[in-house]
């Protein structure tokens, strides 16, 4: 499906991942000594450079990198050059290797935070990017791709990284190339490590699975999550003309929006227009965008140095969707730091910032005239307060608020005397 990659990312804030291996008949990435060139053929070899050329990145972790020393280009003659992604905890990685040469592709390492400085240093001298996590997990560094806007990421790591990425939930669909081959070994690598799982009733199954001869091999391909839909949601004709009167619930015109690259993508938390908002003090603060805004004042107000410290780096982050991520993160793991009023608030606080997003920006609040007689739909399929929802469970708040904000721009400037 060609549009996966951008449902699955809309739909988790995570890149769509797929996890390629070749296998032997006999389940085998490699023989008990580690050796594994070559067990698919050519054929299968020129469809992973294919697979890489799509991607924005390609994730090994360090027994890949110590075992095979591999150089993970697409080695397809030009074009999209995919990042190469390392997952160490402890940094036990060789001094030389194929991927610390950036000058044909980057190279960014994941490690646990204080791991082998030495090495960090010397990595940073050959120009890869070393990037430190509190604990290094595949759900955090899925996120972190996240926020630096790619959209599907290429798995080609062993078993003992592949186990904990599905687990984690971050693999959406899986590549296996079966080569008509056996080897055994009782010690001999899979290319899945363990899941726990102990009855047969606990496997994971595939969705629409397709299966392809490339040359002597068998390429098996399927989805280990459905694939999400996203579909607007439409509210009742009785709200339709309550939020605003101007739009005919016999003849409605639907306007769904949901990332910043939509159509009216401007409307969402997420675009990037900065706001000005006044502080406790009544003096005007700059916020990147209005999610930056809201997350952060989930804590604002709150006497605890964990709040405090939260909202400067919801205020500093680099992205919305990093806002996002440190507001929901600290809310799931440290509730008792929110503000005590903050489900009443939210609405209030939200709608303030609206106001003055479009106030500030002319030609956003022109847009948003522009809608009149048509029904706003936040289309989030997982947010059931703001967005609407899979299948119309969702209360659509943002959706609401944007089209009772056109209402009063719309009565105000109708009086007399003003000029919109």
């Amino acid at each position: 499906m060609v549009n996966a990659p951008l449902l699955y990312r809309a739909a988790f804030r995570v890149p769509f991942s797929v996890l390629k291996y070749a296998m032997t008949l006999d389940g085998k990435i490699a023989t008990m000594s580690g050796h594994a060139s070559w067990i698919s053929s050519k054929v299968s070899r020129g469809r992973v450079f294919e697979l890489r050329g799509r991607s924005d990145a390609i994730v090994v972790g360090g027994n890949t990198v110590r075992r095979d020393d591999p150089q993970l280009t697409a080695r397809h003659g030009g074009g999209h050059v995919p990042v190469r992604l390392v997952m160490s905890r402890n940094l036990n990685l060789p001094d030389e290797a194929k991927l610390w040469n950036v000058t044909e592709a980057y190279t960014i390492v994941t490690t646990q935070r204080g791991a082998r400085r030495d090495l960090q240093k010397k990595l940073a001298k050959k120009g890869v990017e070393v990037v430190e996590f509190d604990i290094l997990n595949p759900r955090d560094v899925m996120e972190y791709c996240y926020d630096r806007g790619y959209l599907s990421v290429l798995w080609e790591c062993g078993g003992a990284l592949s186990a904990p990425a599905i687990s984690s939930g971050v693999i959406h669909k899986v590549y296996a190339f079966v080569a008509p081959k056996i080897i055994g070994g009782v010690n001999a690598p899979s290319p899945v490590g363990d899941l726990g799982m102990v009855q047969m009733s606990q496997a994971l199954n595939l969705i629409d699975v397709s299966y392809e001869q490339v040359g002597p091999d068998m390429l098996i391909s399927g989805f280990l999550q459905p694939i999400p839909d996203l579909s607007p949601v439409i509210p009742s004709s009785d709200e339709i003309s309550v939020l605003d009167p101007t739009v005919s619930p016999f003849d409605t015109k639907i306007i769904s929006f949901y990332k910043t690259w939509d159509p009216y993508g401007a409307f969402s938390n997420y675009s990037l227009h900065p706001i000005q908002m006044p502080d406790e003090n009544g003096n005007n603060l700059t916020w990147s965008t209005m999610e930056h805004y809201y997350q952060a004042h989930k804590f604002v107000g709150v006497d605890n140095p964990l709040a405090k410290d939260a909202v400067e780096q919801i205020k500093m982050a680099k992205s919305p969707e990093e806002a996002s991520r440190l507001g929901r993160k600290l809310q799931r793991q440290h509730p008792e730091v929110v503000r005590a009023d903050w489900d009443s608030a939210k609405i209030d606080i939200t709608y303030g910032a609206l106001k003055c997003k479009f106030s500030t920006y002319p030609h956003l609040k022109a847009m948003l005239c522009s809608t009149v007689g048509s029904v706003l739909v936040e289309a989030s399929p997982h947010d059931l307060f703001w967005g609407g929802g899979r299948e119309g469970e969702g209360l659509n708040y943002l959706g609401r608020l944007l089209m009772q904000l056109r209402t009063e721009i719309l009565e105000e400037s109708s009086k007399p005397g003003v000029v919109s």
